[in-house]
């Protein structure tokens, strides 16, 4: 693949990912009304609102080392476009579902078509070579920002007009995103590195276990769940540690996270080109890890309002962690073995999105109600997970050199 054609695949990828990433934004500010079409009481729309979330992260888990593993034997493009595709019809099924169980289905697609962002990394890292593996993991991580920027913002407008709007929209971004990769997106992986898979590697359990237990680069697959386990304590906890310790509201909450959003484009898209190739991608995920660690301290213990957003600032230095690891863990693996490495690594975020809800929200519970007072509970358990990974990178470094 010439220069050119891996520049317009890298900035196809980066928008495949945006995308996705819009579209599961769209839903969360109209997804409780939704539910509410079956049925008015708090109670159950607070609990199916969290059987929502968790389904997706769960399906992704288990899809994420079979569409790996797929795109490793039949090429990244035609998973990555039917994957697309069903997004785009499954969007469309979720808009006019009149059941319960026809939504929680179509919820149940969603993740496992979201899935395809471990086929669109793969794509990433076949089109990158060691001058911009980083800088374009950084672009995945622009795109999961700006996603997360616009897509409430969205689908709070459009949830206006209705709450089948924001599916509708997601399904027509999706079905012209297939379209355009359809006619104009090549294939990354050449039939000579291509590989046959096993029903072994299609077993997400089987997966994750043996790149935790088995693999030569172990630690730095520990290290990357770490930094997912303790990063998913903001989707899992910044709302209801907000509007408890500072009586905000949704609407605050809301410019927050869009804040959170900005700072962590600004970063994985401009900041990752620039300091990574300076500093080095070892020494950057030292100093992602650093600032994971006293940043998330730091919002245990915020007592202003304006304290979360100038820690805010602060904190999305961190990520310049994931991509300069996500890059030393790609260069442990020849080409063919991509699919099943990237696949792996989603199941593991998947898996750490299925854990901390329950982990963190048990944690502010406990310590708001229980006899011990601390809401920042679930911010200093996330730092002291982020000094465990911190401590195996140092550690590994030492050993390895």
């Amino acid at each position: 693949m010439q220069h050119s054609q891996k520049k317009a695949s890298s900035k196809f990828i980066f928008f495949t990912i945006f995308i996705d990433m819009l579209g599961i934004g769209l839903m969360i500010p109209v997804f409780p009304d939704v539910i509410r079409r079956f049925s008015s009481d708090p109670k159950f729309v607070n609990e199916y609102f969290g059987y929502f979330i968790s389904i997706y992260a769960l399906m992704q888990f288990l899809a994420s080392p079979v569409l790996g593993s797929l795109s490793d034997k039949f090429g990244r493009r035609p998973i990555l476009l039917v994957s697309l595709l069903c997004a785009g019809l499954d969007y469309i099924l979720m808009a006019f579902a009149n059941t319960l169980p026809l939504l929680f289905i179509g919820r149940v697609i969603s993740g496992l078509t979201g899935a395809s962002q471990t086929v669109a990394t793969s794509y990433m890292s076949d089109v990158s070579d060691d001058s911009n593996r980083s800088a374009n993991f950084g672009m995945i991580g622009a795109a999961f920002g700006l996603g997360f920027i616009l897509g409430p913002a969205i689908g709070g407008l459009l949830g206006h007009i209705s709450p089948k709007a924001p599916f509708v929209a997601a399904a027509i971004m999706n079905l012209a995103n297939f379209a355009f990769g359809f006619f104009v997106l090549p294939e990354s992986l050449p039939v000579s590195k291509r590989r046959d898979i096993t029903l072994s590697k299609l077993n997400p359990f089987k997966s994750v276990f043996k790149i935790l237990t088995e693999s030569k680069f172990m630690v730095l697959i520990w290290i990357h769940a770490l930094i997912y386990l303790s990063g998913s304590v903001h989707p899992a906890n910044w709302t209801l540690y907000t509007e408890f310790k500072f009586g905000w509201t949704s609407a605050q909450v809301g410019a927050s996270l869009a804040f959170v959003g900005i700072c962590v484009a600004f970063v994985q898209g401009y900041l990752t080109r620039k300091l990574i190739p300076r500093m080095g991608e070892r020494n950057a995920v030292k100093f992602g890890l650093s600032m994971y660690l006293i940043c998330l301290a730091l919002y245990a213990f915020a007592s202003q309002p304006w304290m979360m957003y100038a820690i805010t600032s602060v904190f999305a230095l961190s990520g310049l962690a994931g991509p300069s690891l996500q890059s030393l863990i790609s260069k442990q693996v020849p080409m063919d073995f991509q699919g099943e490495l990237q696949g792996s690594l989603t199941a593991i975020t998947s898996l750490a999105a299925v854990i901390s809800p329950i982990l963190y929200s048990n944690l502010f519970n406990h310590y708001t109600t229980g006899a011990v007072y601390f809401p920042g509970a679930a911010y200093a358990m996330a730092s002291l997970i982020s000094g465990v990974a911190l401590t195996l990178f140092v550690l590994n470094e030492r050993k390895r050199t």
